[in-house]
């Protein structure tokens, strides 16, 4: 596995879709704002071939390897241009997207995802990839809309982050936790 984003740093999850393209976007204007680094995660999974299928179908874990790393360059490249000025460091992993954008985003400051709404659910409909990472994720969560060009960065408000009690700022001794489990979130409207 490669080495986690630590410190301060903006994870984004890359697909090569327009979500993602977007939330690359989105988390660029972001970490400027935040004077952070980009990560740009994408996780590769070896697919599920029927036992029957001629071995020439099934690529080699080095062909995939090298072609997630191409989508991920291809991606970067057009949200950021030909020129490399270290404004992102690109990861690619094996294994399970949501399992492998968790453990990329321990220790940053927040995770991006894109989130591409489905047909005939509500505008908030989330996959399973996005769920996972609002229920588990120890970092806020933001979801960036990809059927929009311009979305507005977060706002930098006081200082840096730190603890808040719950009980004081809702004035009940529960803490108010989101219903699918997540600690904080928040959707990018466009």
């Amino acid at each position: 596995m490669a080495e986690r984003a630590v410190g301060n740093s903006v994870v984004v999850g890359v697909d090569g879709s327009e979500a993602s393209v977007a939330a690359l976007r989105w988390a660029a204007r972001q970490a400027r704002a935040l004077d952070a680094t980009v990560v740009a995660v994408h996780a590769w999974q070896r697919p599920g071939l029927a036992p029957y299928a001629p071995a020439t179908a099934r690529p080699t874990a080095a062909e995939q390897r090298e072609g997630a790393a191409r989508l991920l360059t291809a991606t970067i490249r057009e949200v950021f241009g030909p020129q490399d000025d270290g404004a992102v460091r690109a990861v690619v992993a094996e294994g399970a997207p949501d399992r492998v954008l968790i453990q990329q985003a321990h220790g940053a400051v927040l995770l991006a995802l894109g989130r591409t709404p489905r047909r005939g659910h509500e505008e908030h409909a989330t996959g399973g990839v996005v769920r996972a990472c609002l229920e588990q994720a120890t970092v806020p969560v933001v979801t960036v809309p990809g059927n929009r060009r311009s979305v507005p960065a977060l706002t930098p408000v006081g200082t840096p982050a730190r603890a808040v009690d719950p009980a004081s700022r809702y004035g009940s001794s529960a803490p108010r936790v989101p219903p699918h489990g997540a600690r904080w979130t928040c959707t990018v409207a466009g």
